[in-house]
């Protein structure tokens, strides 16, 4: 029997963590702090985390560590070296979000083309019940259809934006970050050309060298002002005080963001004074958080600690 350890069960919502006594004794944490971690883990087998940081220091404390599981698809948060070279295997879950972070891109999208806070708000407030008209077209919105949308990030969500996009009548066209992506269905540009072409800006990159900072100022002032920006990659893509800058000087029409360069957003962040809120949708790094993606992901974490156990290479993270 192993003991399992969950140390931010928390950021996965309400799940069927008992699934897991199967493999053993269960220790589920809703959060774990730095100075908790050597406790919480040093008679572990098992441990799972999102976020919290599996290093040298603390993992040397896990004597009896055999399996770390990822409870999300990027590992940053684990020292890989360090658990290869001690005997440690780490899974992650890839592709269980695809769905969901496509479809929330189109609704933070779709709110802002058809300037959806502003007329829920006309309508909550009253104004509509005191106007004496059926309708109010004062704040001027527009179709997708014949628009290009520009996708940075070419994997497997920024191709489901791109179908999806094609739906509404959509010309796509995408910059591949690593110069490496190649795909002969879209159209393949430069980073200017996109910024020059593009209505509407996806990002659903990773972040590394070449795209950290990626859309700051200089970018933003070579989008047509007409235009919105949607990061749901990474949030250092994005210098958010040059975003908060572009949205108030009006070089672009709005912007979405489900991810932030420090995350809980911190109280101080420029975007959340700037002049018209109506203009930007932040949503609290909740994309790829559907009741099914989350389940799917359960799902795999899971299976992942069965094929550990039965002696198979599934789900691993390999230097």
């Amino acid at each position: 029997m192993k003991k399992i350890v969950i140390l931010d069960g928390k950021t996965l919502g309400e799940l069927d963590f008992d699934k897991l006594r199967e493999f053993g004794e269960l220790a589920y944490y809703d959060t774990t702090k730095p100075e908790e971690v050597v406790e919480r883990i040093k008679d572990a087998n098992i441990v799972l985390t999102n976020k919290v940081v599996l290093n040298e220091n603390n993992l040397k404390e896990a004597k009896n560590l055999e399996l770390i599981c990822e409870t999300a698809t990027g590992f940053n948060n684990i020292d890989i070296v360090y658990a290869k070279n001690n005997n440690i295997a780490v899974t992650n879950v890839a592709g269980y979000s695809t769905n969901t972070v496509a479809q929330h891109t189109f609704a933070t999208v779709l709110s802002l083309y058809d300037k959806l806070s502003y007329y829920d708000n006309y309508v909550k407030s009253g104004d509509y019940a005191k106007s004496g008209l059926f309708t109010n077209v004062s704040k001027p919105f527009y179709e997708l259809e014949g628009k290009t949308w520009g996708i940075i990030g070419f994997g497997a969500i920024g191709k489901k934006v791109a179908k999806i996009a094609e739906v509404f009548g959509v010309n796509v066209i995408y910059y591949s970050t690593s110069g490496k992506n190649s795909n002969s269905e879209y159209k393949r540009v430069d980073f200017k050309a996109l910024l020059d072409q593009s209505d509407i800006i996806s990002i659903h990159a990773p972040l590394n060298k070449d795209t950290q900072g990626l859309i700051n100022y200089d970018a933003l002032k070579n989008m047509k002002k007409s235009s919105i920006l949607v990061n749901m990659g990474r949030g250092p893509i994005v210098v958010e005080a040059d975003l908060a800058k572009a949205l108030d000087e009006e070089l672009i029409a709005g912007a979405a963001l489900d991810v932030f360069e420090v995350e809980p957003i911190k109280e101080d962040n420029p975007l959340i004074s700037i002049r018209n809120k109506e203009n930007l949708v932040v949503t609290p790094h909740i994309a790829w958080a559907s009741v099914e993606a989350r389940v799917r992901l359960f799902e795999e974490v899971i299976n992942n600690i069965k094929a550990f156990y039965n002696g198979e290479i599934r789900g691993r993270v390999e230097l």
